[in-house]
This record gives structure tokens, C-alpha cells and sequence, in this order.
């Protein structure tokens, strides 16, 4: 019976994370390799500080939730290895940026690659997405574009406001002189 159960409790620890990689938007793949206790314990807190879940887990139970999940085959080759996984729900960019930034800092640690909207992707990939701009930013960016053309459109019609109230009383002045 025990084996049953052991058995039972792994199905659903592949279901879980068949889930979350469904359901979030990017997923980084990581080598930790080198970090210390104090090191994990920082990276883990900037994670949460961005809203990021990070955990390890054994590869096998990764292999078979993207083998469930529908997820390329390709992915596997990132399986190698300790390896720790971190889940972007809400911004697919924010596991990339964590990781990069702590790295940088560190010196120690890896991005094999990730999952980016269901598509396997390498670890270069996985750079470029922690280089987009947070979200905010993007919006302000389009906002700002889309602004453009209407401000200079007001300035110009502003401007042909003014010459024609300069421009006027100039005529209503000459028109009475003229009859």
C-alpha cells in the first residue's frame, strides 16, 4: 500500500506543476549550483519580492508536467543537473530579471533556458526577456507615441487660432473703412 500512496503523491506533484507551467506565462530553468544558504535564501526573497514562485524539484517530475503540459520535447535537454525552476505568472519577464540580476551579483548560478508562453526557449532568449522594460513602462512608451501626433496637431491648430485672431480685427477694421 505504501507504494500505491508514494506513487499517488507523485501523479499529483506532476499534475501540480503540469498546472503552473500551464498557467504562468514564462519559466525560467536554472543550474544553482554554488549558492550558499544565505544566497538562496536572498534569491528566494527577491523572487517573492516580484511575485515569482521558485523551487526545486527533481528533473524527472519537470520532464513529465511539460511532457503533460504539451511543452516541446526540446525542453528536456535543460534537465541536467540541479536545477530550480521559477514561475512568472503575472509578468513573463520578471523570473528572467531576478535570476539575471542575481547572477550578475553573485557570479554563481546558470540559466539553462525556459518556457516562454508555452515555446522552449535557450538560456539567450531567457537574457533578452529580462532586457524588456517593465510593463508600466511599455504602456507609458505606446501612450506617449500615440500622444505625439495628437499634441503637435493641437500646437498647429492652436497656432492657426492665433493668426487668425491676430489677422481679425485687422480686416474688421479695413471693411467698415471700405464701404
Amino acid at each position: 500500500m505504501a507504494n500505491a500512496n508514494i506513487i499517488n503523491a507523485k501523479a499529483e506533484l506532476v499534475a501540480g506543476l503540469k498546472e503552473k507551467i500551464q498557467g504562468c506565462q514564462s519559466v525560467v530553468i536554472v543550474d544553482y549550483r554554488g549558492y550558499t544558504v544565505a544566497e538562496d535564501t536572498e534569491l528566494r526573497n527577491n523572487f517573492r519580492k516580484a511575485g515569482v514562485e521558485y523551487t526545486v524539484i527533481k528533473n524527472t517530475y519537470l520532464e513529465r508536467a511539460c511532457e503533460a503540459a504539451g511543452i516541446d520535447a526540446s525542453v528536456n535537454e535543460f534537465f541536467k543537473g540541479p536545477t530550480a525552476v521559477a514561475f512568472g505568472v503575472e509578468d513573463p519577464a520578471a523570473p528572467a530579471k531576478v535570476i539575471k540580476e542575481f547572477v550578475k551579483k553573485t557570479k554563481k548560478g546558470v540559466v539553462k533556458g525556459g518556457i516562454i508562453n508555452g515555446v522552449v526557449s535557450n538560456a539567450a532568449a531567457m537574457d533578452e526577456l529580462a532586457e524588456i522594460p517593465p510593463r508600466e513602462v511599455l504602456i507609458a512608451r505606446i501612450l506617449g507615441s500615440m500622444n505625439a501626433p495628437i499634441t503637435k496637431l493641437a500646437i498647429a491648430l492652436n497656432a492657426i487660432k492665433e493668426k487668425m485672431e491676430e489677422g481679425a480685427p485687422a480686416e474688421a477694421a479695413a471693411e467698415p473703412a471700405a464701404e
